[in-house]
């Protein structure tokens, strides 16, 4: 089974500035301690992790570099493709509601490899709906980028008006909308935001980043979120990915992509490629 792994990071932290993994910058976070991978983490270490399966490209997510030089990942991560080979393609920082978004996009845009930005929306509830950051986001379509959207489930209504008004950029949504709450409520409340957020046509997703704090990464906490991302959006708007080496805080590489193959047995040859590759390849435009 080939394997593009859509959603991961890389960072080298003698040389990159990431505030939030330094020891300053600690932050919140939704798996609790994450000092074991304030450590680099580079293509040799993420060949070695995948070793079990034929990876064959990968889709870098920006991993907040300093938001002062947003470009200066992009460029870094240049130098590492062309003395690693990896990663295939990324997806760049932008912060759509800053003054400078529309330049910051042009230079992000000029690097070939770039094909998505991602910019969390901060709270308050309604930022996707503000006048700054639609100006911001209105500039993504000339530039043919897509858009890695990452927000809990509760705000998808702001990101299926966001899809509905601007319906030629693709929105990519990040860790299955983060259904962080397993509860039958929390469950039904993620479920009933998603199939919303489906019905606009120019939205996919990515089954990634989905450990459960305490409980891990296995088949059983997992099923029902894989599938039910998979019957709302159709086998052909799914991917899946590894959020490493974020999620080896819960889990390790081999048991993400063995649980994803175990959870789809009952799936064709076809459907799964389209899961594990296909998709990958076509939203995020990999040249193999």
């Amino acid at each position: 089974m080939k394997i593009v792994d859509a959603h991961h990071h890389f960072w080298d932290l003698e040389r990159n500035p990431h505030p939030w993994l330094t020891e300053d910058g600690k932050i919140p976070f939704r798996y609790g301690d994450y000092a074991s991978i304030r450590r680099n983490y580079l293509p040799d270490d993420f060949r070695a992790d995948g070793a079990a399966f034929d990876i064959v490209g990968s889709v870098h997510v920006e991993a907040e570099w300093d938001p002062s030089d947003p470009v200066g990942e992009t460029r870094w991560l240049q130098s590492v493709r062309e003395d690693c080979g990896l990663p295939s393609v990324c997806v760049a920082q932008a912060w759509l509601h800053h003054e400078d978004a529309a330049a910051i996009l042009e230079a992000q845009a000029s690097y070939p490899f770039v094909r998505s930005v991602r910019h969390k929306p901060p709270e308050p509830a309604g930022f996707m709906d503000s006048t700054a950051w639609r100006h911001g986001y209105a500039q993504l379509a000339k530039h043919g980028l897509s858009f890695d959207l990452q927000t809990p489930w509760n705000r998808l209504a702001e990101a299926y008006r966001l899809a509905c008004d601007f319906p030629d950029t693709r929105i990519i949504l990040n860790h299955a909308g983060l259904p962080a709450d397993r509860s039958a409520a929390g469950l039904a409340g993620w479920r009933d935001a998603m199939r919303r957020f489906a019905e606009a046509p120019n939205t996919v997703v990515k089954i990634s980043g989905i450990g459960v704090p305490g409980a891990g990464w296995s088949v059983e906490t997992n099923r029902t979120v894989v599938l039910d991302a998979i019957e709302i959006f159709g086998v052909d708007r799914c991917m899946f990915a590894s959020n490493f080496p974020v999620d080896s805080l819960v889990v390790d590489y081999e048991q993400i992509f063995s649980g994803f193959l175990t959870i789809t047995e009952g799936f064709s040859e076809t459907e799964r490629a389209m899961l594990f590759h296909d998709n990958a390849v076509r939203y995020y435009r990999i040249r193999e």
